[in-house]
């Protein structure tokens, strides 16, 4: 069962970032990777729906022999990570645990904030965490929604970049925070732009390199670290592949391969 892959999801290209720190972390690992291009952006969603389409997902990646779970996705692992937990019979990760306890262990005046998707603030998943590791700290949290599409677009260092990152992280620097959270996992894209603008007073904390870390003590813990040489990447996509694959190589600067299409009605008829 070690040398199984493991399955990764969100709802389109943000939960590569997560890919790329696995595959630094943890290179002997195999990867089967969902964008759920159709029904991007999770974002807005509400709870209810977001808990659907991860379970769905998290069942078919099950159905494929994955043997652990990861949520690449905030918005999904602030709404559906219980529920995962709870339902499949493999270990479940999401991003936002090792996210929050990475930012717990940077702070030193106990004054952090996070920025994300309406969805993943509004959950208040950061700030439950957080608080739940160290209940001394204030947590002032953000939702940024224009980062996503700058990201997507392809504008991560330029004048729109920084007029939306000043009107977000302003705000929270006025607070004396001395961490921040990438709470989306798109983020890491601008992560050289948010260093710029808050300064290297203010520790940023990418959430999907902790997450990386928490799943390599996860599959040790499990005894189910993988023996192979080399890991391989497989990546799905529930609509449009050509647009993933050509989107996905502009955020990664790397080449995918190929991009398989995962039909909603395939999803659901295996999940």
């Amino acid at each position: 069962m070690s040398n199984l892959p493991i399955g990764v999801f969100d709802s389109g290209i943000g939960g590569l970032t997560v890919v790329k720190r696995i595959n630094e972390i943890l290179p002997t690992e195999s990867i089967i990777y969902i964008g759920d291009t159709a029904r991007i952006p999770y974002g807005p969603k509400s709870p209810h729906v977001v808990r659907g389409f991860s379970l769905e997902i998290g069942s078919y990646l099950v159905s494929r022999e994955c043997k652990a779970i990861v949520i690449a996705c905030n918005t999904a692992s602030s709404f559906g990570l219980s529920t995962l937990t709870a339902k499949l019979p493999v270990p479940v990760l999401g991003v936002v645990g090792p996210g929050a306890a990475s930012a717990v262990a940077a702070t030193k005046n106990n004054r952090i904030g996070v920025i994300g998707t309406r969805g993943t603030i509004s959950s208040e998943a950061y700030q439950n965490a957080i608080l739940a590791i160290r209940k001394q700290c204030r947590v002032y949290a953000s939702p940024a929604p224009l980062l996503v599409p700058l990201v997507e677009e392809g504008h991560l260092d330029d004048a729109f970049t920084e007029m939306a990152l000043e009107h977000y992280l302003a705000p929270l620097i006025k607070e004396k925070i001395d961490t921040l959270v990438l709470g989306c996992t798109h983020y890491p894209l601008l992560e050289e732009s948010i260093r710029k603008f808050v300064g290297p007073e203010i520790a940023v904390v990418d959430s999907a390199l902790s997450s990386a870390h928490s799943l390599k003590d996860l599959l040790n813990e499990a005894s189910l670290a993988s023996t192979e040489k080399n890991g391989k990447n497989r990546f799905l996509a529930t609509d449009n592949p050509e647009g993933f694959k050509a989107q996905s190589e502009r955020f990664l600067g790397r080449s995918l391969g190929q991009v398989q299409l995962l039909s909603l009605e395939e999803l659901a008829g295996n999940s």
